[in-house]
């Protein structure tokens, strides 16, 4: 008989493992359906920031706002360490969550046994995604992303690598060429298990198009691949029952069929910030657009599905010190929950929504309530907090990163540096910039930041994981991220 983990026997035992003060209600003890939630560098910082920011944005004053995760009645803190680094990042946090093994930062889908950027070992360090076992059983899959879908996140889900940077042939060093590996991008358009991938959205269409091929929307610009193979055109041939679409009148066009495979890029590199959509000129789906549709195609499947979805610019607005945009993305990425929630039942799916790390985003003084979350500090009857130069300072600011204040480059409101972070810093700084006059709320104002840095880091404190459905009482307590992995395969039932 197979030995019961202790997230399953916590689903089976449910009054055992609940806190004595809280009430049980019963569940299902196998999930039809499991839906991880990504959000990139959605650390506590964030989530508080963005409950804030959506709360003022319609109308209230924020701090008593409630994002869509936030009412799940399971949560948790994650530990993101790795096993080589204690502020870790996203290939080998996500390979832990999808793996259910914590190894080095930097791989996708090897175990601690695989060398770091060395091809040799890599296939027998290979370790099994919850995605491919998905496939294998005959469940349907899907993976939504607003970032290149060879990016480190989304690729954990189906692809093995030393090296998350392999993502086209032209990345791959040459002894990973001489040993046989292949990029990511072709390990994505050339997967085995079940079927293939049903649902594949993001962005990052480039790494998947050969260097003669002009990208749709941009002609200007071609498609990266030394290899002459259009992997776009090899993935929809492969079966005549998948589509492609590479902006939102086809997305939208798409019609839900029980066979149908859909294949969505919608930019050569990342998607656009979600406040930024507007300025795309082939327009683009939103994540919530996306992960509604994901749901619509994969629930055709009589035996469930496995879906992961990621809000993957909420760290990269935070890597340019731009808390508006990091914290407008992690509100799109609660509206995509919250269809994801109305999309399906709380009896027969478990919806898990966590981050891979945090970010180095502090709040911080002593605002009084209801003044703008992205604004200075200010005082009950509206004068604003100073430091002990008499200068004032913003509620939110980054611990590192370009917003440092320098005699040379004092950050002004609408210097975009997007999405290239890069600044010349002077080594003749002063100790901070005067904010009287500068529009902090402006969507391009990057936040002071302490240490001075071209890109700002991660950061290494517990995530939280929120949870409801099958399997979701055994999100409690604090947990290694790499349980999360067992959590989700116990709710199948596996």
């Amino acid at each position: 008989m197979r030995r019961l983990s202790v997230g399953l026997f916590c689903v089976v035992v449910i009054a055992a493992c609940a806190p004595r003060d809280q009430a049980v209600t019963a569940v299902p003890a196998h999930a039809r359906n499991v839906i991880l939630f990504i959000g990139d560098g959605m650390g506590i910082a964030t989530v508080t920031a963005a409950r804030i920011l959506d709360g003022q944005q319609h109308g209230g004053a924020g701090e008593d706002n409630v994002l869509s995760f936030e009412r799940f009645p399971s949560t948790a803190l994650s530990k993101t360490y790795s096993i080589d680094m204690q502020v870790a990042e996203s290939a080998g946090t996500m390979t832990a969550m999808m793996s259910g093994r914590k190894t080095h930062g930097a791989v996708i889908g090897e175990g601690p046994a695989v060398t770091p950027n060395r091809c040799e070992g890599a296939a027998a360090a290979a370790t099994p995604s919850l995605l491919e076992q998905a496939e294998d059983r005959g469940l349907a899959t899907g993976v939504v992303t607003t970032t290149r879908i060879t990016h480190a996140t989304p690729a954990a889900t189906y692809a093995h690598s030393a090296n998350r940077n392999w993502e086209a042939d032209v990345m791959l060093p040459q002894e990973a060429q001489a040993n046989g590996c292949r990029d990511i991008a072709r390990q994505l358009a050339e997967f085995d298990h079940g079927d293939g991938i049903d649902v594949i959205l993001g962005g990052g269409r480039a790494y998947l198009m050969p260097r003669d091929a002009a990208d749709p929307e941009y002609p200007e610009h071609n498609g990266l691949r030394a290899d002459g193979t259009n992997l776009i055109d090899k993935w929809v041939d492969a079966r005549p029952s998948r589509r492609y679409a590479w902006n939102e009148a086809q997305f939208s066009k798409v019609a839900v069929a029980p066979d149908l495979q859909l294949l969505g890029l919608f930019e050569p590199d990342h998607m656009h910030f979600s406040a930024d959509r507007d300025t795309d000129p082939g327009k683009e789906p939103s994540l919530a657009e996306m992960t509604s549709k994901a749901i619509e195609i994969l629930r055709q499947n009589p035996h469930g599905y496995f879906l992961m979805v990621e809000g993957g610019r909420i760290d990269h607005g935070h890597h340019a010190g731009n808390a508006f945009r990091a914290l407008t993305d992690t509100i799109a990425f609660a509206e995509a929950v919250a269809t994801a929630d109305r999309l399906t039942e709380a009896d027969d799916t478990l919806i898990v929504v966590t981050a891979d790390h945090s970010h180095t985003l502090f709040m911080a003084g002593y605002a009084a309530r209801g003044t703008p979350i992205l604004g200075k500090a200010r005082n009950p009857d509206g004068s604003l907090q100073t430091d002990a130069t008499g200068l004032p300072y913003t509620t939110l600011g980054y611990a590192n990163g370009p917003g440092s204040a320098l005699k040379s480059d004092s950050q002004p409101a609408g210097v975009k540096r997007f999405p290239h972070f890069s600044k010349r810093f002077d080594s003749a700084a002063v100790a901070r910039v005067d904010l009287t006059d500068i529009d902090t709320d402006a969507p391009d104002y990057l936040q002071e930041a302490m240490v001075p840095m071209s890109s700002e880091t991660h950061g290494g404190e517990d995530v939280p994981v929120y949870a409801r459905g099958p399997g979701a009482a055994a999100v409690h307590g604090v947990i290694e991220q790499n349980q999360i992995y067992a959590i989700m395969r116990n709710a199948f039932g596996w």
